[in-house]
């Protein structure tokens, strides 16, 4: 076996990538086999702690380079965004259910689809998505009191109370009846298709999971058009949800599905995972939840769209828990041209047809960049200004920002300060929870606390 750093490991690199960075080689991505499908996100964090902020993998056919360095993020995903597309795997598994929307769509379908959904998202509609929230947050609140005193799911909860939020922003309606299987279905989904990237037998093969999957996204099919012959056959007077807007843009009945799974994906899925994961800190750290009482302590009633300025404690604990837990843990692009990276001061070139890896699990911990990194600080971001750190980017950056970035940080906000007014939490003993690397990160087995009055 070459010694590290032998002349002899760099020709074994040098035939395995063309990339002239370090990494791991063939035999060590082997063994690590059983750590990717576990824990994929500290994988790469391991190669980048020992490689460096910009590593290779070998692999056959395309060249694999992981990055967690913010200069190097940058190039992509904002100064050269026009040169890296999303025609990577992450993308096309991820198509087999939500079709070539705005999350995994490119180009200038993208483009046009982004445009027609915009107004969905600006800051008139996002007042009326506050009320839905605070409606989400009496919800999770009332389930609360019900479990008697037992902890409760807190992944469920905040997934089932965020179901009017999805209903008012797809589609302008109570879809408490479609609502909560949709989004059951395309999980299930989802969590199939993320399995089956892990799995060394061909998708294309057969499987019983195989199988699976193609009745859920049947359930998904049908769900979406039930939501889209309802919303037809509304006025389309001057609309602001989702639907609406496409429907009056001449959008066609797939495109329209696309986008609307693309929504409960990127959306929903999102922020209950992010709100289940600031729940969970805020229950393990005492001094975090007696500061965000005490900012919640000044308001007289429940929180409204213009409370939302009045709260920075509790808004930098939920961008604290994004640090930690971001929604977009993994990013990757396709270079579509030859391209040059400044890495910590190192020159890499990155051939056309690279698949560049955004780690943002591991940009986001960082100890050369961040203070006691793996600690729930949320002090760190009572400066509105560290949201706008190189090395902070939990939806994504530049042209492909997420959309709903603001959406969801509204959402979020509103439904911990309703909850959390009157309520109060106290974790279940034992190591924190486990995460699993799917969509999105989620507690492997769910997350349990006691949320209780206060």
């Amino acid at each position: 076996m070459a010694a590290p750093g032998s002349t002899s490991e760099h020709a074994l690199r040098n035939k395995y990538s063309p990339l002239q960075v370090a990494g791991p080689l063939p035999g060590d991505m082997v063994r690590s086999i059983p750590a990717i499908v576990r824990a994929p996100h500290l994988f790469l964090t391991d190669v980048t702690t020992r490689h460096g902020p910009a590593a290779a993998i070998p692999m056959p056919r395309t060249p694999v380079l992981v990055l967690a360095d913010p200069d190097g993020v940058r190039r992509v995903l904002v100064d050269n965004a026009r040169d890296y597309g999303k025609a990577t795997i992450q993308y096309s598994a991820l198509a087999t259910v939500t079709g070539p929307g705005l999350l995994a769509g490119d180009g200038t379908r993208w483009r046009t689809h982004r445009r027609v959904v915009q107004p969905a998202f600006h800051h008139s509609g996002l007042r009326d998505v506050a009320v839905h929230a605070v409606h989400a947050g009496q919800r999770l609140a009332v389930e609360a009191d019900a479990a008697g005193g037992a902890p409760i799911d807190v992944l469920d909860a905040t997934s089932r109370a965020g179901l009017e939020v999805v209903g008012h922003t797809l589609a302008a309606a109570d879809l408490s009846g479609d609502a909560p299987a949709l989004v059951g279905a395309v999980g299930r989904a989802l969590e199939l298709v993320v399995r089956r990237a892990a799995s060394p037998v061909p998708a294309s093969w057969p499987t019983p999971s195989r199988r699976r999957l193609a009745r859920e996204v049947a359930t998904v099919d049908d769900l979406c058009a039930r939501i889209l012959a309802d919303r037809a056959a509304r006025p389309l007077d001057d609309p602001h949800d989702l639907v609406g807007l496409m429907l009056a843009a001449g959008m066609d009945d797939r495109q329209i599905r696309d986008e609307l799974v693309t929504f409960v994906v990127a959306g929903h899925e999102t922020v209950a995972s992010s709100l289940t994961w600031t729940l969970d800190l805020l229950s393990r750290n005492p001094s975090a939840l007696a500061a965000v009482h005490a900012e919640l302590d000044g308001l007289p009633a429940d929180p409204t769209w213009d409370d939302v300025p009045q709260l920075p404690y509790l808004r930098a604990c939920v961008d604290e828990a994004l640090r930690l837990y971001p929604p977009a843990w993994v990013i990757t692009r396709k270079a579509l041209a030859p391209d040059r990276l400044d890495v910590a001061g190192t020159v890499v070139d990155v051939p056309a047809g690279t698949l560049v890896i955004v780690c943002t699990w591991a940009l986001h911990r960082d100890p050369g960049r961040w203070e006691e990194p793996g600690l729930f600080r949320p002090e760190r971001f009572l400066d509105a200004a560290e949201r706008r750190r190189d090395d902070y980017v939990p939806f994504g950056a530049g042209p492909r920002l997420c959309i709903g970035r603001d959406l969801a940080l509204v959402e979020e906000v509103l439904v911990l300060a309703t909850l959390l007014r009157t309520r109060t939490l106290r974790p279940v003993p034992g190591p924190p929870p486990r995460v699993d690397a799917l969509v999105t990160l989620r507690p492997r087995g769910g997350l349990r606390l006691h949320v209780e009055r206060r």
